[in-house]
């Protein structure tokens, strides 16, 4: 009897910051089958960015399923409203694994890395790849029309969460009716008309004027960087002449 080698996590490159559980769970849409999704952020090691190869900027295992982005990548991310990385500093309290404190100074800054041409961007740009996709799906293949309900779900959570952001400015990660998106999803999926109509809505919307700032504000993200910097630097002794 062969024995077949398990898929275990291995360790991140540095020190893990912030992590959480993401993507259904998070929206409240995850149901018996779904996955587990984490993400985080960690910080290597400082003296690892002063020789010839850069430090990983990202680390992704399985069982269980957890990206995590080196510190600096994930701010290059927040700060084009990217909208899986986003979603990481406004995640329900009981959800975060990982919440060391530069990890809440962090969430403290969230806000700084909102911008109205950002959020427009990504959170429209990610809906509209769902929506192509919806396009190409024979809905006659039950597992087919199972992944185009999933892509409709997740443009209406886009569009919801794009919206809330440009007039409230704040990142609505749980979903306040996770039924009426499923059913909605449902109908999409039967009728990809109903997205048309929710792009143009959401678009309208986002061209009027909002809460949010024409830039993000890169000086938190830069102030916190260097002291994450700071903190992960251990200086290596001098080697005796």
């Amino acid at each position: 009897m062969t024995t077949r080698p398990t898929t275990r996590p291995t360790s991140p490159p540095g020190t893990v910051l912030l992590s959480g559980i993401v993507g259904s769970t998070a929206y409240g849409l995850a149901h018996a089958g779904s996955d587990i999704d984490r993400l985080g952020l960690f910080a290597a090691p400082t003296e690892g960015f002063h020789g010839l190869h850069r430090p990983a900027e990202s680390h992704v295992s399985t069982k269980p399923d957890r990206t995590l982005h080196e510190a600096a990548k994930w701010c290059r991310l927040a700060l084009g409203c990217n909208p899986t990385a986003t979603e990481l500093v406004w995640l329900p309290d009981e959800l975060y694994e990982v919440r060391g404190p530069l990890g809440e100074e962090l969430i403290a800054i969230r806000r700084s890395f909102l911008s109205a041409p950002g959020v427009r961007n990504a959170y429209l740009g990610y809906a509209t790849q769902q929506f192509r996709k919806l396009l190409t799906r024979d809905t006659s293949d039950p597992a087919t029309r199972a992944r185009a309900a999933k892509h409709a779900r997740h443009l209406v959570r886009l569009l919801e969460q794009a919206v809330h952001l440009h007039e409230a400015g704040h990142n609505l990660v749980r979903l306040p009716d996770p039924e009426r998106v499923r059913a909605l999803g449902e109908r999409i999926a039967d009728d990809p008309a109903h997205a048309e109509r929710l792009l143009a809505a959401a678009t309208d919307r986002l061209d009027l004027p909002g809460v949010l700032p024409d830039h993000p504000d890169e000086r938190p993200a830069e102030a916190w960087l260097h002291r994450v910097r700071a903190t992960h630097w251990t200086p290596t002794p001098a080697s005796a002449e």
